[in-house]
């Protein structure tokens, strides 16, 4: 590998009103290169990119050098950094969907920015954007290129992203966080599609994560930052093995492992203070546990369930049927955390739905306590939503942002008549937000003054405040650092074990389902093709589509 630096980054300070987010890092990056850059939100990762790119806002103090083939970066003016963003150093942003224009068309998108760069007719540059698109890997270039943002998966759009990004053959492109929320499987081929195009083309690439898994397999080095600091730089796999901080061990240990079933996972603060919990669940344990689970009634009972939608195809032709949810059967005990992994578009959130009363199934039913719930009036409903509570993947959209958390976690308790009086209301909720690892105080805070973990704790005390006995984790971690990830498990671990909840944990990280989970159903185009021990599915899967799940899987098993 060349030495040759391609960005040459030394005593970069980044801060705003007097408040240091970047404070004196200092690295490199060099041709034909690959570069993790980890660490938790808030950490200054994506402060450092925008730095580099030239996207950072007006009142952004900035001291340091950022040497790009000769020139300083941080003192280029913005007409002449237009000219080298795009061209020279390209980005891909966290979420498509709100990079991408709405209202273009994907095509005409990468093609604006073509155009923008290099002197081509209109023909020339079309040809271009197709070879672009059929580069990324993405299916029917020319439909894509025809079609609007919402009209194609998000793994799609991640890859009209990537096509844009290296359209004018950068030296350096920029992957923030490219893969968040993305599936498993997605997630894996955006990261081989990364890598092959690095591997072409010879770019130097900085992939930005708070994952340390998703770059052990990608990185040659890998850079790891906290609280504004660069703490660690050096080569990945000696990162791994013999990190030399005590910050890059605790990121390294945050994660579900293969092997023992901790009874707590340990959260960054745990390994930072020298606490790190090491008791196990003995597999006598957990035996013990499920023949006391399954020897009861099922709390929920799911029997030869369907649900078919219509898509129409135009005037004059007939509807396509999309069976979204395909004959599925399904039992979950009190007491049981039943895990359900799939990827996007597999039925899970239809499933979960239709569980949740918010749909009417086509075919089948649905049994809650022996009593079919497939078709209840208006009051019955209203016990059984009760009684089944959801916490959603995004709990800042799920919050209103006009009524402070407080009374959001009031609002059901009053609704279903859970206190005599408001002041009652009030002290119970105050006691949720103790349980939950907030504090009384925060009561008449708003949901923007609030961190993504400290939000969806929030989430946890509104669903767990009507007292429910199910509650569906609908993808609850999905988009939390891993410290943070840890922290909210081991909540819903102690919650279900202070009160006896049942959990349905639907979620595309495996590693985490399978910590869960007693049992593990593996869903695939609406059908429910494996189900069993969540050791047994995960460590010995009998179908090929588990298999390859579970092989998408970020560093492997081993980790």
């Amino acid at each position: 590998m060349s030495q040759q630096s391609v960005i040459d980054i030394q005593e970069l300070s980044v801060a705003f009103d007097s408040e240091k987010v970047v404070n004196n890092i200092s690295f490199s990056i060099h041709k034909n290169e690959i570069v993790g850059l980890v660490g938790e939100s808030g950490s200054g990762k994506s402060i450092t990119s925008l730095a580099m790119t030239g996207l950072l806002p007006k009142n952004a103090q900035v001291s340091g050098t950022i040497l790009f083939n000769g020139s300083d970066l941080v003192r280029l003016k913005r007409k002449a950094f237009r000219r080298l963003r795009g061209s020279r150093i390209a980005m891909i942003f966290q979420e498509p969907m709100s990079s991408l224009n709405p209202s273009m068309k994907c095509g005409k998108q990468v093609a604006e920015m073509i155009g923008q760069h290099q002197q081509l007719s209109a023909k020339a540059i079309k040809k271009q954007v197709l070879a672009l698109f059929d580069q990324v890997k993405l299916p029917q270039p020319e439909l894509i290129y025809r079609s609007y943002p919402h009209q194609i998966s998000g793994g799609q759009k991640q890859r009209v992203m990537i096509a844009m990004a290296i359209a004018c053959k950068p030296d350096l492109l920029i992957a923030d966080e490219p893969t968040t929320a993305l599936d498993v499987t997605v997630q894996q081929e955006i990261v081989d599609l990364l890598r092959s195009l690095q591997q072409e083309t010879g770019m130097a690439l900085l992939f930005i994560t708070h994952d340390l898994e998703l770059v052990a397999g990608l990185a040659d080095r890998v850079a790891v930052m906290y609280q504004g600091k660069l703490v660690e730089i050096n080569e990945t796999r000696q990162l791994f093995d013999q990190p030399q901080t005590t910050y890059s061990q605790a990121l390294n240990a945050s994660k579900p492992k293969k092997g023992n079933r901790l009874k707590k996972l340990p959260t960054i603060q745990d390994v930072m203070n020298g606490e790190i919990p090491d008791a196990v669940i003995s597999d006598e344990e957990r035996k013990k546990a499920h023949r006391q689970l399954y020897q009861q009634k099922p709390l929920l009972s799911i029997k030869n369930l369907s649900k078919t939608f219509y898509k129409s195809l135009g005037y004059w032709k007939d509807k396509q049927e999309i069976k979204a949810v395909d004959e599925v059967n399904l039992a979950l005990y009190p007491g049981e955390t039943l895990g359900l992994v799939g990827e996007s578009g597999c039925g899970k959130s239809t499933l979960a739905s239709l569980i949740l009363q918010l749909g009417s199934p086509t075919d089948g039913a649905l049994f809650y306590k022996d009593k079919n719930i497939s078709k209840l009036n208006r009051a019955a409903q209203k016990q059984i939503r009760k009684d089944i509570q959801l916490i959603f993947q995004d709990p800042f959209s799920s919050l209103n942002p006009r009524i402070s958390i407080g009374k959001a976690i009031m609002e059901p308790i009053l609704y279903h008549g859970l206190a005599k009086n408001r002041a009652e209301a009030r002290q119970k909720t105050f006691d949720l937000l103790e349980q939950v690892g907030l504090s009384a105080e925060m009561f008449d805070r708003y949901p923007h003054e609030f961190s993504g973990g400290q939000r969806q704790r929030i989430g946890i005390a509104r669903s767990i405040a009507v007292e429910p006995e199910l509650i569906i984790c609908d993808e609850s971690v999905a988009a939390l650092d891993i410290s943070v990830q840890a922290q909210v498990l081991n909540l819903l671990n102690r919650l279900k074990a202070q009160y006896g909840f049942s959990y349905l944990f639907i979620a595309h990280d495996l590693k985490v389902v399978h910590y869960m989970a007693d049992q593990l159903y593996v869903m695939h185009n609406g059908k429910m093709v494996e189900h069993g021990d969540s050791d047994r599915v995960f460590y010995h899967p009998q179908e090929d589509y588990t298999q390859q799940l579970i092989k998408a899987i970020p560093g492997g098993m081993d980790h």
